[in-house]
């Protein structure tokens, strides 16, 4: 009997991550990278040069050492090895979050060489600290559900936004700001409505090229009517090329160290938020590990810096936002763009060339890429419950102290020193406070012992659940579940438990290993979509549905939603029941709930089963304080 060859078709897809793009459109895609990141990439060695009093020459280095190492890094992060490199598109760059310690560091020296010597000694120890220390960050990932890593996106996004904005109003060829100048206006309005003019007309490469595009014609324009000038290609060398310690050996202080430390345990917290929102872009999953290869190629990236003349490297939040306005995921294309980065780092004319599109241009770029960031955060906050009252001060306040330093910037020089790195940017300050909000507000409980159920001045205590009888463990965790309390009996039967998890895995245990005639009467007890608030539905019910808005539809969206409940209770005999808060929206659901009529009878018993489990998760994430609500979260959407 003759073997026959597998057909193509069993072969696993290639997530659009993976995919390799032909070579022209690497290299298109990868240009649009560079232009839209070398802005941003440049300004650190400029503003610190210009800081610690820097001769051009020495500038000149620090650019070209700054786009080598850049290439390099986002080469490392894209492509990876072993277990460095997180291996999405995601673009590497100088932090902005070090500039001020930075700067600290070197006029605390003596400014010039002697400064940027102590600079690249703490950058290297950094480092290699970040290296170290990143197996342990990732397993902290469970701090980071979607209530800090939307708020932390969010930020990003609109902490961004304020610098697209200076750029706007930025007079090209005097580097003021003039923001009364209609001209400058009208380059980046101008910039703004080409890119989005494109992409409305246009579909396929044309439509992803657009921002590229909206660079070059605006910087055209600029430049034939004067507002655009080249003149640095002239005086630069045609090939430069940056040595290990250039400058000279990297001394070493105490307090430098330690300063450039925080700002790399700063970084890994913006690292952390810009890999989730990567990951949602891309819709890919992250996980601990993830955030560990993220954060080992941010460690070694920054060794490298310090030991070929540049500064600490994390995650660039301008090419995520790109990313998202392109639509192109291949992780490639940020591999094409260090190879583009590594040549101009070895060619001074060319990133001249570059250096010279003008500010306005650049600014109405970046208004467009930076607000997409932030729409990304919005997204991944539309899946936090904001009926729980802690993410609602969470979101709220890590949001406002993030725009009140972007705002009034100057409000880090109230503390010494040392201290301003944490005050230095509204994203610095805005990730943290999430990330300390969200600790203090799910993990933090009064008394001793993990708090497991209860209401804040009400906590039951994990020993208290285990010397509970059966009857007030019913009563503390049976709204978990609608109608029969089986479920909780038997999950009673399991003490004791030795932790929240285990809790949650003993109500799980016992809905699975029903019989089918308990789980039909379990799956009937849960009422029709849109009719919580009809009857005697249970307060729970009320707040599931609420969260879609299915308490209060209009009169076409009720229509919609009740053709559909009796449709599905007709061809199959009970109602339907689907985890409204996993649904993007009222669409979605709708289209969700038609696709399950195609199924048969069998396979709907089953995924009920599992939407019960889904609703009940939520329900002990709201009920139980030192749940891990990012766990379940990953555990329900993949």
């Amino acid at each position: 009997m003759t073997a026959t060859a597998a057909p193509a078709s069993t072969r696993p897809p290639v997530h659009p991550v993976d995919e390799v793009l032909p070579a022209p459109q690497l290299a298109i895609y990868g240009i649009q990278h560079v232009l839209a990141f070398y802005a941003g990439a440049v300004i650190v060695p400029i503003l610190l040069a210009s800081a610690i009093k820097l001769s051009t020459p020495d500038l000149i280095h620090l650019i070209n050492a700054d786009l080598f190492t850049c290439g390099i890094a986002s080469i490392i992060q894209s492509i990876g090895f072993w277990k460095v490199g997180v291996r999405l598109p995601l673009l590497q760059g100088v932090t902005f979050t070090a500039v001020a310690p930075m700067i600290s560091i070197g006029v605390s020296h003596g400014g010039g060489v002697n400064g940027l010597l102590y600079i690249y000694g703490s950058v290297l120890i950094a480092g290699l600290f970040t290296l170290a220390i990143a197996p342990f960050f990732g397993k902290l990932i469970r701090f980071f559900p979607p209530v800090v890593t939307g708020s932390v996106i969010t930020i990003i996004g609109l902490s961004l936004l304020p610098v697209a904005a200076g750029d706007a109003v930025m007079n090209p060829l005097t580097g003021r700001s003039e923001p009364s100048n209609g001209r400058w206006i009208l380059y980046a309005i101008g910039t703004v409505l080409l890119i989005v003019a494109i992409q409305r007309i246009f579909r396929g490469f044309i439509a992803t090229v657009a921002v590229l595009i909206g660079l070059i014609v605006g910087t055209v324009i600029a430049w034939s009517l004067g507002d655009a000038k080249f003149s640095d290609v002239g005086s630069s060398h045609i090939v430069g090329v940056t040595t290990p310690f250039h400058f000279g050996t990297p001394k070493f202080a105490v307090a430098a160290i330690i300063s450039m430390i925080i700002v790399m345990l700063i970084t890994a917290v913006e690292t952390t938020g810009d890999v989730f929102a990567t990951g949602e872009i891309v819709e890919k999953r992250v996980g601990g590990e993830d955030v560990t290869r993220a954060l080992r190629a941010d460690g070694l990236a920054t060794v490298i810096g310090g030991v070929l003349n540049s500064f600490p490297y994390t995650c660039f939040a301008e090419n995520v936002g790109l990313v998202r306005l392109t639509r192109i995921k291949s992780r490639y294309v940020v591999a094409a763009a260090g190879g583009f980065m590594i040549i101009l780092g070895l060619l001074p004319k060319a990133g001249a060339i570059v250096a010279g599109i003008p500010s306005p241009v650049l600014g109405g770029a970046g208004l467009a890429m930076f607000a997409t960031v932030a729409v990304v955060g919005i997204q991944t906050l539309t899946k936090v419950d904001f009926n729980d009252h802690r993410n609602v001060i969470i979101v709220a306040s890590s949001l406002g102290l993030a725009t009140f330093v972007t705002a009034q910037p100057d409000v880090a020089k109230s503390l010494p020193d040392s201290l301003q790195v944490f005050l230095g940017s509204g994203i610095t300050i805005g990730s943290i406070a999430a990330f300390v909000l969200y600790i203090v507000f799910f993990h933090l409980g009064s008394g001793l012992g993990p708090a497991v159920a209860g209401a804040p001045g009400h906590l039951v205590r994990l020993e208290q659940v285990n010397e509970m009888t059966q009857e007030e463990f019913v009563q503390t965790f049976g709204s978990l579940f609608q109608g029969p309390s089986w479920m909780v009996e038997r999950a009673f039967g399991q003490r004791p438990f030795s932790d929240s998890r285990d809790l949650r895995q003993a109500f799980q245990e016992a809905l699975f290993a029903a019989t089918s005639a308990e789980q039909v009467e379990l799956v009937n007890a849960y009422p029709r979509l849109g009719q919580a608030l009809g009857g005697d539905a249970p307060v729970e019910s009320l707040e599931d549905q609420g969260t879609r808005g299915l308490t209060h539809l209009g009169e076409q969206d009720q229509s919609d939603l009740d053709e559909l409940t009796a449709a599905y209770e007709e061809q199959f005999g009970f109602p339907l029941v689907i985890c409204v808060r996993d649904e993007g929206s009222f669409d979605d659901l709708i289209r969700h709930g038609w696709v399950r009529m195609r199924n048969s009878s069998v396979q709907e018993h089953n995924i009920a089963l599992v939407e019960i489990a889904k609703i009940a998760g939520y329900r002990f994430d709201r009920l139980v304080a030192d749940a891990n609500p990012i766990n379940s979260a990953r555990v329900r959407a993949y």
